[in-house]
């Protein structure tokens, strides 16, 4: 859900309390880059998840995968407290929460990422906001930090321009498309298993039967390494 929608919502009086009490809120998180796998207690992969919205991707996928661990992002803490509270009850030991800005991705994970979750992210269409999308190259020169082998990024999106131009960027950052479509739900090219879970956002979409556009990316650890000995 894009960042403006988010902040129409009602303020929750009680987010502090809601956050500060929650057993999946990972707080010390720069003292944790590069030693996430103690968080969990465990060496399974991680992915991670910029902007979880409310949280429904990211915990379902954890339910799923109980020998995968997850990670969702989310900078607003109004958010962060009503994603929280539609976990509610659940024991979801393979699931974190971290609260921060996407900017400082590259100071919270040192190789340690195994897939990139971006959903519906912000377009941010105006040209002077360029370098504020998720697939800009700013970003994508973070996202080289954060992962563990090759990186991978799985892209939803139903903003055609930001899509468009996430493929332009990826492409020419060195990244090759595994999965490619411009119309999720109704594209029987794609396994079924791909398209869940879905997001609050998503579901919206898919009953107005509005078109998802999908992608997953993938760059080899050789070209990463290759760019930084370009540095």
């Amino acid at each position: 859900m894009f960042i403006g929608d988010f902040m129409r919502l009602r303020n929750l009086k009680n987010k502090e309390e809601i956050i500060e009490k929650s057993d999946y809120i990972v707080n010390d998180i720069y003292s944790n880059c590069g030693n996430w796998s103690s968080v969990f207690n465990n060496n399974n992969p991680i992915c991670l998840e910029i902007g979880m919205g409310f949280g429904k991707f990211i915990s379902s996928l954890a339910i799923s995968n109980n020998n995968i661990n997850y990670i969702g992002l989310e900078k607003l803490d109004n958010v962060m407290a009503r994603a929280i509270k539609k976990i509610g009850d659940k024991k979801i030991s393979n699931l974190k929460l971290i609260r921060d800005n996407a900017l400082n991705i590259d100071k919270i994970f040192d190789g340690e990422i195994d897939v990139l979750y971006l959903n519906f992210s912000d377009p941010w269409p105006k040209k002077r906001q360029e370098n504020r999308r998720l697939t800009s190259f700013d970003f994508l020169e973070k996202y080289d930090k954060i992962f563990y082998e090759d990186a991978k990024i799985i892209m939803k999106t139903d903003n055609y321009n930001l899509f468009v131009y996430s493929l332009k960027s990826l492409s020419k950052y060195g990244y090759y498309f595994e999965e490619l479509s411009f119309d999720l739900h109704n594209d029987e090219d794609i396994d079924e298993v791909l398209k869940n879970p879905t997001t609050e956002y998503e579901d919206k979409f898919i009953e107005k039967n509005r078109q998802i556009y999908y992608v997953v990316a993938i760059k080899k650890k050789k070209i990463i390494q290759n760019q930084y000995n370009l540095l």
